[in-house]
């Protein structure tokens, strides 16, 4: 069984979000952010989250931008141009058209740990993908690290 863990950083402190995953046993931090370098980050910023994931869960990381929704897909369901179910079907017709699956590793993916900004995965892509794999290949056990 393949153990795919999925974080967002926003409403946890650094201290929450790091016990999560080093209690989990990630062993991998995927970052699926369109933007990892924004202020508004803390301490997710990438080259910083990089550092920590390393020096305080001897942990990988790598930003793969092919997971993260488009500038506009995003802006059109922040602007209320497009409801969630819509946004739900534009994100995987974009992995679909970026050809994820055959990019993605499987024998690679256990104890990694997708993450985005959002708190909770209920509308966040980072589910969506999780999910997207999981249809594909059906052993993966997908963890939510939210508390």
């Amino acid at each position: 069984m393949i153990k795919l863990f999925t974080i967002g950083f926003a409403g946890k402190s650094a201290e929450n979000f790091f016990n999560l995953l080093r209690n989990a046993g990630v062993r991998k931090v995927v970052d699926t952010r369109i933007n990892n370098v924004s202020q508004l980050a803390g301490f997710a910023k990438g080259a910083d989250l990089r550092f920590f994931v390393k020096e305080i869960g001897d942990m990988d990381y790598e930003h793969k931008v092919d997971l993260a929704p488009t500038k506009e897909l995003l802006t059109k369901y922040r602007d209320k141009n497009i409801t969630w179910t819509e946004y739900e079907e534009e994100y995987l017709n974009l992995l679909d058209s970026r050809k994820i699956i055959q990019k993605i590793d499987f024998d690679q993916l256990h104890e990694n740990c997708f993450l985005c900004s959002e708190h909770i995965p209920e509308k966040c892509h980072r589910r969506l993908l999780a999910e997207y794999l999981k249809h594909i290949k059906t052993n993966i056990e997908i963890i939510h690290l939210i508390r």
